[in-house]
């Protein structure tokens, strides 16, 4: 009965539909879109590709498990501290600002829902709090397998950002479907990758992202935040 809980408390802070905000932000791939440099589902499929082997979604993932495991050890300077390091490995304000809100309105979700220590953890690691941490909270406050928990993160992840390409190539649901039923094998093997990442081997190659984030911020049309 708890293993299903705790699959069922992971199912729901994974899902796209988390009441965070995620599925307002493009992270840049709308800027490509309108530039025609992602204008199809293999081009859409490649930029996700790239992102989970080299992107910052790695890192992201990384230190939401680091979160996770501060919450296990009762380690709160090391979990503030992982805070601070992921607010300065942002590229771009527009980066900074989505992980600042979607931090704040997850962390705000989990003390509604009554989580174990949200309360207590949330005024510990302060504001701003990253969605990274916020997410690691959860998965330690419910003492979720931390396998399971990163694949789920980028899962999420990469719901949303196919999310957006369906609305914005355009591309139809089922091709979105494809699409991600088409990555999990990547998903299983880039999860794999990142609970063996050491702390020193933390680093992303994101220009690409950082150029887009900040080419959105300037758009003159948008249908999302940035």
């Amino acid at each position: 009965m708890q293993n299903d809980l705790q699959m069922l408390s992971l199912l729901q802070i994974a899902s796209p539909i988390l009441p965070v905000g995620g599925y307002s932000y493009s992270e840049g791939l709308e800027a490509l879109i309108e530039t025609g440099v992602i204008d199809n589902k293999e081009k859409l499929c490649l930029w996700i590709e790239q992102e989970l082997r080299y992107g910052s979604i790695r890192v992201d993932a990384a230190v939401m498990l680091r979160a996770a495991q501060s919450v296990d050890s009762s380690d709160w300077t090391t979990l503030k501290a992982w805070n601070a390091w992921l607010s300065a490995a942002r590229e771009t304000e527009e980066l900074r600002q989505q992980s600042w809100q979607m931090g704040h309105s997850l962390l705000r979700l989990l003390v509604e829902l009554g989580v174990p220590q949200s309360q207590s953890l949330a005024s510990t690691v302060g504001s701003p709090c990253n969605y990274a941490i916020a997410f690691g909270i959860a998965v330690g406050s419910w003492q979720l397998e931390h396998s399971a928990a990163v694949m789920g993160y980028l899962h999420s992840w990469a719901s949303n950002l196919i999310g957006a390409g369906v609305k914005l190539i355009p591309l139809g649901q089922t091709a979105g479907q494809q699409l991600l039923f088409e990555k999990r094998s990547l998903l299983v093997e880039v999860t794999r990758e990142i609970l063996a990442l050491r702390d020193e081997d933390l680093s992303s190659c994101g220009w690409g992202l950082a150029l887009a984030s900040m080419a959105h911020q300037t758009q003159y049309t948008r249908l999302f935040r940035s």
